[in-house]
């Protein structure tokens, strides 16, 4: 199997050089990352948990896929070759915000990522990487943010950062189209 490598990254984006992706999380090194979040028709969010066996934050519930690009990858491109990788299929995606977020996590690990958010939009049954992905799951913004509040040790770190931005943007856009 190939080494994998992320893309280190100052706070402005400009490119450093790369870094073995193991070591740039032991390390805590600012790199590229991605995160997408695919809606429903119902405008349900589809969660992934994380692989039990993950190098870190295994078992927990976070958005539909995540990873890094790679060194002359788009995010965009990125972000759809992991969507096939993680769950198994295409969409349509539109870049939505980016934010800069460093967090301390299990097995000695640490996040610091430049992550560009994407929307999404499919109701496609996701066929999971096992790999990857442990399970699935459509959910109402609303169930979503009761389960958070009560439940917040069940999710990802940069799912807990991101979610308010995501969710204020969604329903802006289903307001906007209504």
């Amino acid at each position: 199997m190939q080494e994998e490598h992320v893309v280190v990254v100052d706070e402005q984006g400009v490119v450093l050089g790369t870094e073995e992706k193991m070591a740039a999380h032991r390390l805590g090194l600012l790199h590229r990352a991605f995160s997408v979040f695919i809606f429903n028709d119902q405008h349900q969010l589809m969660l992934q948990q994380r692989a039990l066996h993950k190098y870190h934050s295994g078992g927990l519930w976070t958005n539909t896929c995540c990873s890094h690009p790679r060194l002359h990858e788009s995010y965009a491109d990125g972000a759809q070759r992991r969507l096939f990788e993680e769950m198994g299929f295409h969409s349509e995606m539109k870049p939505v915000f980016e934010f800069i977020y460093r967090a301390e996590l299990d097995k000695g690990m640490i996040e610091h990522e430049l992550d560009h958010v994407f929307f999404g939009y499919s109701n496609t049954t996701p066929q999971l990487n096992p790999e990857e992905a442990a399970a699935y799951r459509y959910v109402s913004l609303d169930v979503l943010d009761d389960e958070m509040k009560n439940q917040p040790e069940q999710y990802t770190e940069w799912f807990k950062i991101a979610y308010a931005q995501v969710r204020t943007l969604w329903l802006e856009r289903i307001r906007q189209a209504a």
